[in-house]
């Protein structure tokens, strides 16, 4: 039991559990404020039951398939038949009308004749179309149409080989309209006159082929009345798919999107604080940060709040999955240090950052391969994009040149302030790129006040911490 309890933890640890999805009130556990959203769209299928496409456009890590699955949950609480079909998992089958059907036959109510006559229809469509396709794809990589001739058609005349071309074009004409009608058929006899809706997720992570596929499916196939697809969606990434396919000097994947998507929606960006919040609460950072033995430390009795506003500085411009990445990341380096270690939040958030998100800088600092002069512009450089406060920039530059200084030199060499006896003062070796004035202010005060010990790190303790080598112990 024990030993069950503690792979438990580790696994909360390392992956955020799935959101659980109360049946009875989809968005309960909604941390994000979003069920107005699905009031807002769901109102739009009940006024506009006869059929459409509609895209969800968020970029990759905004949500999206919570936000369907509660939807989804919503809407069949509502007693509309709803389909839930990943794309990306199910990228594997060549043809994705197989798997679509697939879909419609775990949802169909018990064996029925429209049913069987759809999938009847279905399998005489891709006996039809699928020559038509694998004929496309070859003429895309071979060149030469007199070699596609020599392969396909050696012993046929120039005459058959076109009289074939119009019985295939009439073969595939007929089994579209045929599948429509059944499909149609089939819709407007097993849903109680409410449209069925079917989510197509992940879509834009699937292989380029196959989401270009699908999409044409969806429009020539399957648009009959009473049927709503939800496509969840990166429209530009989706574009890039299309883009792959085609060729990118041969069309606008913007307008080509245009083709299947009758309306397009993108979920607000919801409130981050809120969001960090609950993931600040989910892995439990309190334990450590506000644990008893570590604020009777003089040194750490501020690390919690110093730590929740930096983290939020850093993260609050990532996407949601970014987030929690870190956030993940973040608590599991902790687990290494014992309760009496530095932590030193405004410069581990730094740090941190920048391993996820500026990584070859990251690289550059932990591999010395980044002279002290590069090191500092590039800081400078990061932190004047996050726009940060003046005062916040000068205080993670002090951690900075002191503790990356101190590791590239080996705690050897020249240090970053020295007391000039002369004057009786200290005076900075290396300027500020914000306020040497303020900078040098700062490591008097920590000089004087006797919190020299944060300074005397260096970046190899915080590297260690971060990559898990600090202690290979997890306590959990």
């Amino acid at each position: 039991m024990q030993i069950s309890t503690t792979i438990t933890k580790i696994k909360n640890l390392i992956k955020h559990d799935d959101v659980e999805i109360d049946k009875k009130y989809p968005f309960n556990n909604c941390k994000l404020d979003r069920e107005k959203y699905a009031t807002v769209l769901t109102s739009l299928i009940e006024n506009y039951g006869d059929g459409f496409v509609l895209a969800l456009n968020n970029k990759w890590g905004a949500g999206k398939t919570t936000f369907v699955k509660m939807w989804e949950q919503m809407l069949t609480n509502k007693g509309y038949e709803t389909i839930y079909f990943n794309a990306w998992e199910n990228d594997f089958e060549d043809n994705p009308l197989t798997a679509l059907i697939g879909e419609l036959n775990i949802i169909k109510k018990e064996e029925s004749i429209t049913f069987n006559k759809v999938v009847s229809s279905a399998a005489k469509l891709s006996k039809n179309i699928l020559p038509a396709i694998a004929k496309g794809v070859l003429n895309k990589y071979v060149d030469s149409e007199l070699i596609i001739d020599v392969v396909h058609e050696s012993i046929k005349t120039a005459t058959e080989i076109f009289e074939a071309d119009v019985n295939d074009y009439v073969k595939r004409k007929e089994s579209i309209k045929e599948f429509r009608k059944s499909f149609g058929d089939f819709v407007a006899n097993n849903f109680n006159g409410k449209p069925l809706i079917f989510f197509i997720d992940e879509l834009d992570r699937c292989r380029p082929n196959y989401s270009v596929s699908l999409l044409e499916q969806v429009k020539h196939f399957f648009n009959v009345p009473n049927i709503i697809f939800v496509l969840s969606i990166d429209k530009i990434q989706l574009g890039h798919a299309i883009c792959g396919v085609y060729g990118s000097e041969k069309i606008d994947a913007n307008q080509y999107l245009k083709r299947f998507i009758d309306v397009e929606f993108e979920i607000p960006q919801p409130d981050k604080n809120k969001f960090f919040e609950y993931l600040y609460d989910y892995y439990d950072f309190d334990s450590f940060l506000n644990s008893n033995e570590r604020i009777k430390i003089r040194e750490f009795q501020y690390d919690r709040d110093g730590f929740m506003k930096s983290l939020k500085n850093y993260i609050g411009i990532l996407n949601l999955r970014e987030q929690e990445k870190i956030m993940s990341h973040i608590r599991i380096s902790l687990k290494t240090l014992s309760t009496n270690k530095y932590l030193i939040p405004d410069f581990l958030c730094f740090i941190i950052y920048c391993k996820f998100i500026q990584n070859d800088f990251y690289l550059g600092l932990s591999n010395k391969t980044l002279k002290m002069a590069d090191a500092h512009t590039k800081m400078f450089e990061i932190l004047t994009d996050l726009n940060f406060d003046n005062r916040d920039c000068i205080k993670i530059e002090a951690y900075f040149l002191n503790y990356y200084n101190s590791y590239l030199n080996n705690g050897y060499g020249e240090k970053v302030y020295v007391f000039n006896r002369e004057i009786s003062n200290y005076e900075l070796n290396i300027k500020s790129k914000f306020n040497s004035e303020e900078l040098m202010k700062f490591y008097e005060y920590y000089n004087d006040y006797g919190y020299r010990g944060e300074l005397d790190l260096n970046l190899d303790y915080f590297i260690n911490v971060i990559d898990l080598t600090y202690n290979p112990i997890v306590n959990i």
